[in-house]
């Protein structure tokens, strides 16, 4: 299993690449950050200062969209960096939730989102794609590549992950829902003809190595809202038939809306309505050995990547902790 992890870009920016840099240092392979722009700063400007700083790391977002860059203008960025720091990026992608929501837009279509990966991924790799009714190419490019994961909850954004992704993202670590989610892009890779087992499977999801639970619930509630808010429109749209498990549609029926301007935060005041039961089994939180069991039930679920938020009080030591403890172990 690979490890990753995944940082906010709250100024300085130098604090991101430092932990990024400490990051590697301990083990880790991939660094992925939220992209944002009105929440955060412009991860493509801070990625190239990563790269400068690291020697192997895969960088990239996690995740950008299709609705607040032109496409080839997010090729073109993969594309430079690429050329100078050697094939180091990967695209995380989704319809959009944070970065369109706080300029008044609604996510992207699935559609939208579908045809965004087949264009970056083409023009990164060198290959020519029609846009706009154009064939186009980076005649500059020249050796190529970019894969594109795809993150998903719903049915169809996890049919179309099946489709055109090269792997899939799922933002918590439960492993009866990861289980649900991987045999359904499984399924819809294989109806669309091709191999279900190329594609790589990412569970994204806060870690806190510590003793203290209570506080470590506190500081990750956070992200049982953020999921919160994928699942919301999943239910707006499907209802709570089944489209996904009730596991994950049943915690959001206290939910009373969400303030954006506290996304991703620790005390994160619009998320009272998140269970203790929620955080435990989204987040991986205790000491050592918790960890070390729910990451080899992922494994054995087909999980090729564990990616740790860090957005809590305690980042340097669960990172190294992870260096130390954890990363050796697999």
């Amino acid at each position: 299993m690979d490890f990753g992890v995944v940082f906010q870009c709250d100024p300085p920016a130098s604090t991101v690449v430092e932990l990024a840099r400490k990051a590697e240092d301990a083990g880790f392979g991939y660094v992925w950050t939220f992209d944002s722009h009105l929440l955060w700063q412009e991860p493509f400007v801070i990625y190239s200062q990563i790269l400068a700083a690291t020697q192997r790391v895969i960088v990239g977002p996690m995740v950008t969209n299709p609705g607040t860059r032109d496409w080839t203008v997010i090729a073109s960025q993969f594309a430079t960096l690429n050329e100078m720091f050697g094939n180091r990026t990967i695209c995380g992608i989704g319809r959009g939730d944070s970065a369109l929501r706080t300029l008044g837009a609604k996510p992207g279509t699935i559609a939208e989102m579908k045809q965004c990966v087949e264009v970056v991924r083409a023009l990164a790799r060198g290959e020519t794609v029609e846009y706009r009714g154009q064939q186009l190419k980076f005649a500059w490019v020249d050796n190529g590549a970019l894969d594109v994961w795809v993150a998903a909850y719903g049915p169809r954004a996890l049919a179309a992950t099946g489709e055109v992704g090269d792997g899939y993202i799922l933002q918590l670590a439960d492993p009866d829902i990861a289980q649900w989610m991987i045999t359904a892009v499984r399924r819809a890779a294989e109806q669309a003809g091709r191999d279900p087992m190329a594609i790589k499977f990412c569970v994204a999801a806060p870690a806190y190595v510590g003793d203290d639970l209570d506080h470590q619930r506190e500081q990750t509630r956070w992200f049982g809202g953020m999921v919160g808010n994928h699942v919301a429109d999943i239910v707006e749209r499907y209802g709570s038939s089944g489209a996904v498990p009730k596991a994950l549609t049943d915690y959001i029926e206290g939910r009373k809306g969400y303030d954006y301007a506290e996304h991703g935060r620790a005390g994160n005041t619009h998320t009272a309505f998140v269970p203790d039961e929620v955080v435990d089994r989204f987040c991986i939180l205790g000491p050592v050995e918790n960890h070390l069991a729910r990451l080899n039930e992922l494994k054995d679920l087909g999980v090729d990547q564990f990616a740790l938020y860090l957005q809590h009080d305690a980042k340097e030591e669960t990172l190294a902790a992870y260096g130390k403890a954890i990363i050796p172990s697999f």
